[in-house]
C-alpha cells in the first residue's frame, strides 16, 4: 500500500501511530482479561497477570524495538490510547482485588486504592523505559517474583501464587 493510500484512512502520521499503539495495548488488555476470567484463585490470577504483562513488555523490547519506541513516545505524550489502556488495566486489577476480598484471599480496606498500589509497585516491570533499563542492567526473573510476593504480602494474602523463580529471563 502506498503512502497516499494510507493517508486516505488516517488524517496524519500521529493518527497512524496512535492506531498502531492501540493494537499493541489491546493485545496486552486481551491477555490480562483472559487471565482474569480463569477459574483460578484471585491471587494466582493476579500473579499470572503481572508475569504475563512483564513478559509481553520484555519480549516487545527484544523482538520489536520500533514498537517499543512507539510505546515510549505514547507514554511520554500521554496519548489517549495509552490513557484508555491504563484505565482498562486498572479496572481489571480492581476487579481482581474485589474478587480476592470477597473470597477472603485479600485483606485490604479499599480495592481501588490497592489496585492503584499494585500498578505503582509493579511499574518497573511493565513501563517500557523502566523495562529497558532493567534489561540493560541484566534483570533476573527473581526480581519480578520478589515484587509479586511483595504485592501479595501488601494485599494480606498468606497464599502466594507467584511463580517459582528461575535464574534468568
Amino acid at each position: 500500500m502506498s503512502r497516499a493510500n494510507i493517508y486516505r484512512f488516517f488524517p496524519s502520521r500521529t493518527a497512524i501511530n496512535s492506531s498502531v499503539c492501540g493494537l499493541v495495548v489491546q493485545e496486552v488488555a486481551e491477555i490480562a482479561l483472559a487471565i482474569a476470567r480463569t477459574d483460578a484463585p484471585a491471587s494466582k490470577k493476579l500473579a499470572d497477570l503481572l508475569v504475563a504483562i512483564h513478559r509481553h513488555s520484555t519480549r516487545r523490547l527484544a523482538e520489536d524495538k520500533p514498537m517499543h519506541e512507539l510505546l515510549v513516545a505514547a507514554l511520554d505524550g500521554s496519548w489517549a490510547t495509552i490513557n484508555a489502556h491504563n484505565e482498562d488495566i486498572l479496572a481489571i486489577l480492581k476487579a481482581l482485588v474485589r474478587e480476592g476480598l470477597q473470597t477472603g484471599e485479600f485483606k485490604v480496606d479499599d480495592a481501588d486504592e490497592a489496585a492503584r498500589g499494585i500498578i505503582t509497585a509493579f511499574l518497573p516491570f511493565f513501563h517500557p523505559v523502566l523495562v529497558e533499563q532493567r534489561v540493560q542492567e541484566g534483570e533476573d526473573t527473581a526480581a519480578v517474583h520478589a515484587q509479586i510476593s511483595f504485592i501479595m504480602t501488601a494485599l494480606g494474602t498468606s497464599d502466594r501464587h507467584a511463580p517459582a523463580s528461575s535464574p534468568k529471563g
